[in-house]
């Protein structure tokens, strides 16, 4: 796919700098094969289908955004993405950092009782950390860190952020980024989806701040996908098989929820899934042949994003652009603390649709 279709004119004023005052007081665009609608995220619990499968991400934001004390003076902004080997006293990890100097192989920080030195840099910019000393990092992360709100949101994060940048759901601590669609529901929401009949499961992807990369490529098919960790569970996976035997839909809340699905799609068993514990790089764009999902509530994307390029796979690249037009013209709020979207089915792809017509750049 040319990455330019996936450009868009995102102005600052459109981006969504807090959340809505209610947790469920976001807007909603419903687009569907005969056109759009406008609606309350409040109408979402009476848009899905009866017996319908829903199914959460319940992964955890991390506190994983730390300013630390260079040994030469000066502070730098680090944010923790994961842990890549560990001993008795010391540990690795991978993090990006912001300093107003780029730090060098062999760089001492230190903040409250760890020091770390810098081992390493990746192709994409990314250091390999080593922290020292006897510290329980999860905990250290709660004591020092901040909520990582994403890049462009353009303040600090607040007290309410630590409520707010994360799921009702939120469980299972891992991700350096909320799956933003999953933001908006209520404990209320979900009691009444299951009063409806309606099942709801969870599987966990940890979110990686490569999501927030901007693909730089001509062509979607040259981009290094970045990897995430997912779980898929054995009981995910009976829930799946039993909404096929129902004839119900598979509801993802999230575009993080349509990758660990995809990813785990048993190639035995058409619409279903195996229990599956690993890295996904499974970048979906207009072409993917979906064989799990099969209705998705996410959130507004960033210009030139492989989350865009996902949404563009599933209702089709015009289609897309058209919706996202008509939310901009409409003044909806983008991106993760923004409005959001309701595809209540994958649609059918127009056989002209430049994003799947043959042939590159």
């Amino acid at each position: 796919m040319r990455v330019e279709l996936l450009d868009y004119l995102l102005p600052e004023q459109a981006i969504a700098q807090r959340p809505t005052e209610e947790r469920d007081g976001a807007r909603l665009l419903l687009v569907g094969a005969d056109g759009v609608t406008h609606h309350r995220l409040t109408d979402w619990v009476s848009l899905v289908p009866d017996a319908s499968l829903v199914v959460l991400n319940d992964t955890r934001v991390r506190r994983s955004r730390l300013r630390a004390q260079k040994s030469t003076g000066g502070s730098v902004e680090l944010l923790f993405l994961e842990a890549s080997a560990s001993g008795p006293s010391t540990q690795l990890w991978t993090v990006l950092a912001h300093a107003n100097r780029p730090l060098r192989v062999g760089a001492r920080l230190e903040l409250g009782p760890a020091h770390f030195t810098v081992m390493g840099r990746g192709a994409s910019g990314e250091l390999s950390l080593e922290v020292k000393g006897d510290v329980d990092t999860e905990a250290f992360f709660e004591r020092y860190g901040q909520v990582p709100l994403p890049p462009y949101i353009r303040r600090e994060a607040g007290p309410d952020d630590a409520e707010r940048y994360q799921t009702v759901f939120a469980e299972q601590l891992g991700s350096a980024a909320a799956p933003t669609a999953g933001l908006h529901l209520t404990r209320a929401m979900l009691r009444a989806l299951e009063d409806r009949g309606v099942r709801v499961a969870r599987v966990t992807l940890h979110v990686g701040a490569g999501t927030f990369l901007p693909v730089r490529a001509v062509d979607l098919d040259d981009h290094p996908m970045h990897a995430e960790h997912y779980c898929v569970g054995p009981a995910l996976a009976e829930q799946v098989a039993q909404a096929r035997e129902r004839g119900a839909p598979v509801v993802a809340v999230g575009t993080t929820v349509v990758r660990a699905l995809e990813s785990a799609h048993d190639s035995a068993r058409p619409g279903h899934v195996q229990p599956r514990s690993e890295q996904t790089r499974l970048l979906i764009q207009p072409g993917f042949q979906f064989q799990v999902v099969d209705a998705l509530l996410t959130n507004f994307h960033a210009p030139r994003s492989t989350l865009l390029a996902l949404v563009s796979a599933f209702i089709g690249q015009r289609r897309c652009a058209s919706a996202y037009q008509l939310a901009l013209a409409e003044n909806y709020r983008f991106l993760s603390y923004g409005d959001a979207m309701w595809l209540p089915r994958r649609l059918e792809v127009d056989s002209l649709d430049p994003a799947t017509t043959p042939g590159r750049g």
